[in-house]
């Protein structure tokens, strides 16, 4: 995911993308728990997908307390 597609979008839509986020970064743990997972970079790729998603609320969430 590209940040600047994630700041176009809407505080809604953010925390949509977030759930579905953690949604796959359990299911790339559990993969790995079961021995099932094939491309382990998936789960680092999944951790860093949700903390960007996270860093850019926060920044719309400081954006509207200022204004």
């Amino acid at each position: 995911m590209n940040a600047n597609d994630l700041r176009d979008k809407t505080v809604d839509e953010l925390r949509d993308v977030l759930a579905n986020m953690k949604k796959e970064s359990f299911n790339l743990r559990f993969q790995q728990a079961t021995g099932q997972l094939e491309n382990t970079a998936g789960i680092k790729a999944a951790r860093r997908n949700a903390a960007r998603v996270k860093t850019i609320l926060n920044e719309k969430a400081a954006a509207a307390a200022t204004e």
